[in-house]
């Protein structure tokens, strides 16, 4: 999060309306302002650490901060030298599908949604509409979309899983540098249900 932006920044920036933005890569970037006119800024890399392991130590990774910083400036090149104040990562849980999944565990008692791949905020409210759906018991149209019917394909054991994130990883971040165009990799991926276009 940068720090406040001044009220002639604001106003040479064309920035109206303090609308959320988020760009179209597949690694993409997205921002918002904040009510004390900082940029939150986000997004681009997730980092898979083989057998999905979750340690402190893979937080505030200074390299991860300064790739992402990088990004910051060539999109507001009228903010050079602005300086950042805050900073955060953590894990995200995440599916083969890259989006929510749905179910109902523990005889039917408990409903849940998983893997929304840093999605939640805009999902949320569509996954807990889903969970009380299940819970009612009586089939609705969002229980019977095939999104919510269908479980995402499981990941597979390691070390393959590892090594098909980084080879999707660079095969996304050549599509983003090649006017979105995907390669064999990608294609296969889409056609198998796997990734954001399944």
């Amino acid at each position: 999060m940068t720090r406040p932006w001044t009220d002639a920044q604001l106003a040479s920036s064309g920035w109206e309306g303090r609308r959320g933005v988020a760009d179209l890569a597949n690694q993409f970037h997205y921002y918002r302002l904040s009510a004390d006119d900082r940029i939150l800024w986000g997004g681009y890399d997730a980092i898979y650490h083989c057998g999905g392991r979750i340690r402190p130590s893979y937080d505030g990774r200074p390299q991860l901060y300064h790739r992402l910083a990088s990004h910051f400036f060539p999109a507001f090149p009228e903010l050079e030298g602005l300086r950042f104040s805050h900073r955060w990562a953590d894990v995200i849980d995440t599916s083969t599908r890259f989006c929510a999944f749905f179910g109902l565990t523990r005889r039917g008692q408990v409903a849940f949604a998983a893997g929304f791949t840093g999605l939640g905020v805009g999902a949320g409210r569509v996954a807990a509409n889903v969970m009380i759906d299940y819970l009612s018991g009586a089939p609705t149209e969002r229980t019977e979309l095939e999104i919510v019917r269908s479980p995402p394909l499981p990941f597979y054991p390691e070390p393959a899983t590892f090594a098909g994130v980084q080879a999707t990883k660079w095969a996304l971040d050549r599509a983003d540098h090649n006017d979105g165009r995907r390669n064999l990799l990608l294609k296969r991926l889409d056609a198998a249900g796997l990734g954001f276009d399944s």
